[in-house]
């Protein structure tokens, strides 16, 4: 029988003004995503990725020290676990984007992958980490993280994690798809200009070097009070040909859907025989400091 797996991908616009106290951001944001979860559901999705620091803003837009009140302990602070409830209640495997506080008190961006019956998985830990000024102050506030590019066993087939800045470091992508990927997904936070050229075009590249389907997920619209850009959406699935499967809206809240026959996976891998054809003993310039 055909491999097919019906995959979602929720993208939000702020529901909350980021000047609001931070617990009220982080509830509105999270009751958006529970509706929007039921809305995947009801379209017959199998596995759902959420975007990058969902419950939230992008917050990354300024140096704050209010937005550490975000943090929480992955799998065992308590948005983890209701997101495990709701992938039980509705049988998707869920990727959720966490800002995650590890037992050090230092902290990551995180993605927690729980399977369809709600058992927690594992995590990956955004690897690539800018700071680009004005409004990529992301090393104020994470950790790179240091425990390489997992690949999980999910009910709906093997699943890898990638974190919107990993996007443009294809040595990851290369690990995920030698770690037995069949679907990668790339939870992100990206503004309108200088990358939104790329935003289809390094994805479905990885997609096609690799041999597996991509869910690239982007948030939409402005975020108050910062405007660092316009969060351009577009939301995405492509296959292991680099052909776009979905897209979603560029200003809005999407629910983007797609058929993804996993059974593809092994015929463009069988034609293209880029695992095979690799040549490691000549690459060991990548990995000198």
């Amino acid at each position: 029988m055909p491999r097919i797996v019906r995959g979602g991908l929720i993208q939000a616009t702020l529901c909350e003004p980021a000047t609001s106290p931070v617990a009220t951001v982080k509830r509105a944001m999270i009751d958006k995503h529970v509706a929007l979860l039921a809305e995947a559901a009801g379209k017959g999705a199998q596995v759902v990725c959420l975007q990058e620091l969902f419950y939230g803003p992008y917050f990354c837009a300024e140096q704050q020290a209010r937005w550490y009140e975000l943090t929480e302990r992955v799998p065992d602070g308590p948005t983890t676990r209701l997101m495990a409830e709701l992938a039980r209640k509705h049988e998707i495997v869920l990727i959720v984007p966490v800002y995650e506080e590890d037992l050090t008190g230092v902290y990551y961006n995180t993605a927690a992958v729980i399977d369809a019956d709600g058992r927690y998985l594992g995590k990956f830990r955004k690897m690539h980490i800018p700071h680009c000024a004005p409004g990529f102050w992301e090393k104020f506030y994470f950790r790179p993280g240091n425990l390489g590019y997992p690949v999980f066993e999910t009910r709906v087939g093997r699943v890898g994690i990638y974190i919107c800045y990993d996007r443009h470091f294809p040595e990851g992508a290369r690990c995920l798809g030698l770690n037995g990927a069949e679907i990668v997904f790339n939870p992100s936070a990206t503004v309108a200009g200088l990358s939104e050229y790329l935003w289809k075009l390094e994805q479905p590249a990885h997609a096609v070097a690799n041999g597996y389907f991509v869910g690239a997920i982007n948030r939409p619209g402005y975020e108050e009070p910062w405007r660092i850009g316009e969060f351009y959406g577009q939301s995405y699935f492509c296959d292991p040909r680099g052909q776009m499967l979905a897209v979603g809206r560029r200003d809005a809240d999407d629910v983007v859907i797609a058929d993804l026959d996993l059974d593809l996976i092994r015929e463009v891998r069988n034609t293209w025989q880029f695992f095979r054809d690799r040549r490691p003993e000549t690459y060991g310039s990548l990995v000198q400091l």
